[in-house]
């Protein structure tokens, strides 16, 4: 790209005597601006509809209509001047992380998301994800909605595996897990099957189960509870689960059996508890599927 630059400057020549021979035009001299005006010309951008190669730098830019992307801007840095993207869907991708005064959240998209320090901590959404949601051991969990729920679970999958280690709540409304298709409808009825645990020096304690495939029969603040339940696909949309597991504050064992025909393709898995309204406030919850 380049300015046009004059090479005769032809109004010098009106001052210059008769006869002079630089007071004559030549046809090479006016060729010779020509070609220097056609060259700016073709290495310029168009007013309207231009196309830019190579890094172009722009100080400042207002778009006052419609800007379309043909493919996504990488933004390797992120300064004090960020740019505000408030539509996720137009898949802007940024190495960087934006804060909440730009559109984001303040954490890495998929990155694990930390809280720490005392004090009580608020939840005002439905945790989601695939990977292992961990509590903080300080503090209180002080508005959880009662449920993690683990999403986008494939369709091939036969068998589920979900795992809890330290895991307590701050009532007395029994654990339980349920399953969910589509996206995303959970099955709160119709489940198939009991729940036993064994207290050391206590009569058993047998419960049957409806709303979901219970960790125990029963439930206590003060319970700490670790295991597993396994929930494997039988046929078609019918799965069985099986758990077992122990509680680390007494001397207590539970175990498990019920099944559940879903009405669709299983596509999640919620852990929660009956009543829906106690909160889960320590330990951990994973799940593997195969």
């Amino acid at each position: 790209m380049s300015n046009y630059t004059q090479t005769t400057n032809f109004a010098t020549k009106d001052a210059l005597a008769s006869g002079n021979p630089l007071k004559i035009v030549k046809g090479t001299e006016i060729n010779t601006e020509f070609a220097n005006i056609a060259t700016a010309v073709a290495t310029k951008s168009d007013s309207a509809s231009p196309t830019f190669t190579g890094t172009v730098t722009i100080p400042t830019l207002a778009v006052s209509g419609v800007a379309t992307l043909t493919s996504q801007p990488i933004l390797s840095s992120l300064t004090a001047s960020k740019p505000v993207f408030t539509d996720a869907s137009k898949g802007l991708v940024s190495t960087g992380t934006l804060g909440a005064d730009q559109g984001g959240t303040g954490v890495a998209n998929n990155a694990a998301m930390t809280v720490t320090g005392s004090g009580n901590f608020a939840f005002t959404r439905t945790l989601t994800g695939t990977t292992n949601v961990t509590l903080p051991t300080t503090g209180t969990l002080a508005t959880l909605a009662g449920t993690f729920d683990f999403t986008g679970i494939p369709s091939w999958v036969k068998r589920i595996t979900v795992m809890f280690t330290g895991v307590s709540t701050n009532g007395g409304s029994v654990i339980q897990v349920q399953l969910g298709t589509g996206s995303t409808t959970y099955t709160t009825t119709g489940y198939l099957g009991s729940s036993l645990a064994s207290t050391n020096g206590a009569s058993p304690l047998i419960i049957l189960q409806t709303a979901g495939m219970a960790i125990g029969p029963d439930g206590a603040a003060t319970f700490i509870k670790h295991g597993t339940l396994v929930i494997t696909n039988i046929t078609g949309n019918t799965w069985v689960g099986n758990g077992n597991g122990a509680n680390s504050e007494i001397a207590r064992v539970w175990t498990c059996g019920s099944s559940i025909a879903l009405a669709a393709v299983l596509t999640a898995v919620r852990i929660t508890t009956v009543n829906g309204t106690d909160t889960f406030d320590a330990g951990t919850v994973n799940i593997l599927f195969e």
